[in-house]
């Protein structure tokens, strides 16, 4: 099994991938644990004092699993988009297209690279956040569950954001227009029940309010969705992503020129 060609490519690409963000750390770790550490102080210490609690928590315990999602959520597709569209652009993805390796392959090679990335950088938002609260957990298997079906999800998002992509500024876009806003309404600050009827109904238009809050629910217990629902919705958005991220790889749309 070790010795198979299709097993040798597939790590050879975890490989790169993994060697590729652990080589530049301070450039793809570190921030996100800086980016929480200002979110504790600033949200947690002087705006959560104010806020008091939410849900039965206190205001900082109600928003650390928004903030653990929201680096897994950053970090797996940022990781899988510039890394893929950086093969494009230096031309080495068309000698791994004519190589006789699987496209399902190559695709599960780079969104392994990407779970693992945003993964570990989840677990080091998690340790930073010990520091700041006292974190307990209510179900590890939905914790678990969730972030490494959330980190598929959007590893697969940024694949396919980058075969799409003609330059490094077509990778900025989704990220900046569409990611981060559905970020900070997805549930990550707040809790919808406190918003008016009319703009809860809206909310539960946003894909990652069902994720945040299947994410609390296996730290807190407690959640604005329905848990089997939320998980539902992930794997749908799993197996879509991969369907078109591997019919644009057998057509190799936006790969061969």
């Amino acid at each position: 099994m070790f010795n198979h060609p299709n097993f040798i490519a597939l790590s050879s690409i975890v490989h790169k991938e993994i060697s590729r963000y652990t080589r530049i750390w301070i450039q793809t770790l570190l921030p996100s644990s800086i980016t929480v550490i200002l979110y504790f102080v600033i949200f947690g210490n002087l705006i959560g004092e104010r806020i008091g609690t939410m849900g039965g928590f206190s205001y900082m315990e109600f928003i650390v699993p928004g903030l653990i999602m929201m680096s897994v959520i950053t970090n797996s597709y940022s990781n899988v988009v510039s890394s893929f569209f950086s093969s494009k652009f230096q031309r080495s993805i068309e000698e791994m297209m004519v190589a006789p390796v699987p496209n399902i392959i190559i695709l599960l090679g780079y969104v392994a690279g990407g779970v693992s990335r945003g993964m570990l950088t989840g677990l080091i938002v998690t340790i930073v956040a010990l520091f700041f609260v006292n974190i307990e957990i209510h179900n590890p298997f939905i914790i678990i569950a969730v972030v490494v079906l959330t980190s598929t999800m959007f590893s697969l998002a940024g694949f396919v954001n980058a075969v799409f992509a003609k330059s490094f500024d077509d990778i900025s876009i989704v990220p900046t227009f569409i990611l981060t806003p559905l970020t900070y309404l997805g549930g990550v600050f707040y809790s919808i029940s406190l918003l008016p009827e009319f703009w809860q109904k809206v909310s539960m238009g946003n894909p990652i309010l069902y994720m945040v809050n299947a994410f609390r629910y296996g730290f807190l217990g407690t959640s604005d969705i329905n848990i089997g629902v939320a998980i539902g919705l992930i794997l749908f958005f799993i197996v879509t992503l991969a369907g078109v991220a591997m019919y644009l790889l057998s057509k190799g749309i936006g790969l061969r020129s």
